[in-house]
């Protein structure tokens, strides 16, 4: 084999070659801007020497009792300052995260904790109640301890225990802090366990690696044109594919994270106005929320606030909303498999000179790839053939890069079906337009077939939403006799709104094909996640029920 004049004598070193890793980020604010503000939490304020210090303390306590590579940390925190610094020491010494859904029940945590083989849980008072429970099964089920670390929040005054021999604080300061936040010598390495769902059986861990936070982190910068110092508000969960990897994007531009407990209107709009907020995230029912407060709680809003919006595909009529409220919103789209946003509904020039409802439509689309992802595309996916971009062949959405996941955790052969052919299996049905810009249809599971005909579940929600009554919405099939499946709607209302079933559905027959317009319309509480997402198996339970 002969060896390139450009590869002989020219081999990596320390010098001209690193591992990336988004720890870096942290080194160089804590370098750059140590003196400024990096986190804010009531009366808690850090600047980025004191988080730098601190999770390097994180770090040190954490190899004491014997975290090291490749080792879980579970945590089961809020919004905090806590939650911000895990995302920064975890990493740094080469072990990997593992966030917790804050609203999962004891058998759920317990399996997600056992099946990772956490060594350390750092966990919430406010959430003991549910611990207590899951560390008895993990001993007594999974034959499985694990140190636990309690975290007293200074903003936290409700109930709950301590359940562990340390507090976060006292532990941490009896620890000298890392000289570096070093980061894995792999880029490959594992930085953190993310588990699905688990709708149709067990939860899949999604298991993330270091470069791809490296690129998704900057990517985020990239995508949403952020400046340096951002100042970034947390109502988007930071267990959620790890905060979308914005609590890296914040380091990396030296900006600031607001943290909130807490996620309602009136607290976010505050937050907004007081802290000067520019840039936050949330799935569709948060916006909404914001769309629908008071629009006293926007005093003091004087400035411009970005808004990135994932989670759902989101209604045409709350994009308007955002609109009418002056915040400028951004689409992307994701999955936790690709941590969190990859694509983005890029907003080109020309756009400004169409009419709103033809914006609206434009930004509603999923769109296309991150910079950094290298391939995102429409295919077949039993022949595994591109589909043409007509706007009307429906097929899988399907990813390829360095923003994919390693695989799923212990599940060889869901990490092979997954990545059947070359690509990242999505499970999204859409279509692509001219332009290439992707608009999902719906996930496969959701689509109603009526007749032989297909009915996009979110198509009849878009059509919902547009009624000024409708707060949230979600489509669902039942079963029906004549048709095998017919759309069923779930509706809450606004506070003030006042229509009955058959005001919906005439409105829905403005809008939709007949076939399409809800045969049964029910006004009742709509499960959701903790990040915002409804949960339709849960509808369709009811209906079976």
């Amino acid at each position: 084999m002969t060896i390139s004049i450009f590869d002989k004598d020219l081999g990596k070193n320390e010098a001209n070659f690193v591992a990336l890793s988004p720890v870096s980020f942290v080194e160089r604010s804590a370098e750059v801007y140590g003196d400024q503000i990096a986190t804010i939490h009531g009366d808690r304020i850090y600047s980025w020497k004191q988080v730098r210090e601190r999770s390097a303390r994180l770090a040190a306590a954490l190899l004491a009792s014997g975290v090291s590579k490749g080792v879980a940390v579970s945590v089961m925190l809020s919004n905090t300052p806590e939650m911000v610094e895990v995302h920064y020491a975890v990493p740094a010494i080469n072990a990997v995260l593992n966030t917790l859904n804050t609203r999962l029940d004891a058998h759920l945590l317990a399996w997600q904790i056992n099946h990772c083989e956490a060594r350390v849980l750092i966990t919430d008072r406010e959430f003991s109640s549910t611990i207590a429970p899951t560390l008895e099964l993990l001993k007594e089920q999974y034959h499985r301890e694990v140190i636990v670390i309690d975290v007293d929040d200074s903003q936290y005054s409700g109930p709950g225990q301590r359940l562990g021999k340390f507090e976060y604080e006292a532990w941490i300061a009896t620890y000298e802090p890392l000289k570096m936040l070093q980061g894995p010598s792999d880029e490959w390495d594992a930085i953190a366990v993310s588990y699905t769902s688990g709708t149709t059986g067990d939860p899949k861990g999604v298991v993330t690696h270091h470069r791809g936070a490296y690129l998704n982190a900057t990517c985020q910068a990239l995508t949403w044109h952020m400046k340096e110092f951002p100042i970034y508000l947390w109502t988007l969960p930071m267990f959620h594919c790890n905060g979308w990897c914005f609590p890296w994007t914040v380091a990396l531009l030296g900006g600031t994270h607001v943290c909130l407990r807490k996620i309602d209107a009136a607290t976010i709009l505050q937050s907004i106005a007081k802290y000067k907020v520019d840039h936050y995230c949330a799935a569709p029912i948060v916006h909404n929320l914001l769309i629908a407060a008071d629009p006293a709680l926007r005093d003091g809003i004087n400035h411009k606030v970005k808004a990135m919006v994932a989670g759902a595909a989101p209604p045409a009529a709350m994009i308007e909303g955002m609109t009418n409220i002056g915040f400028e919103l951004l689409h992307v789209y994701g999955l936790t498999e690709v941590y969190g946003p990859a694509a983005v509904a890029v907003k080109r020039p020309f756009w400004s000179e169409q009419s709103l409802s033809e914006q609206t439509r434009l930004n509603a689309r999923q769109g296309v790839r991150y910079a950094l992802e290298e391939g995102m595309t429409l295919m077949d996916p039993q022949s595994m053939e591109e589909l043409p971009p007509d706007g009307e062949t429906m097929g899988e959405i399907m990813f390829r890069g360095n923003i994919v996941m390693k695989g799923y955790l212990k599940n060889l052969a869901s990490t092979q079906k997954a990545f059947e052919g070359g690509w990242f299996h999505t499970g999204d049905l859409a279509v692509m337009e001219s332009d290439r810009y992707l608009k999902i249809k719906d996930r496969s599971k959701d689509i109603i077939i009526s007749g032989g005909e297909n009915i996009s579940s979110l198509e009849v929600e878009d059509a919902l939403y547009r009624h000024p009554d409708v707060m949230t919405c979600a489509v669902v099939a039942k079963p029906d006799e004549k048709w095998g499946e017919s759309p069923m709607a779930y509706v809450e209302l606004r506070a003030n709104g006042k229509a009955s079933a058959e005001d919906l559905i005439a409105h829905c027959k403005t809008l939709l094909a007949s076939y399409k317009v809800p045969k049964d319309i029910r006004f009742e509480a709509i499960p959701k996640t903790s990040t915002g997402k409804i949960q339709k198996f849960e509808l369709r339970k009811r209906i079976v029920g």
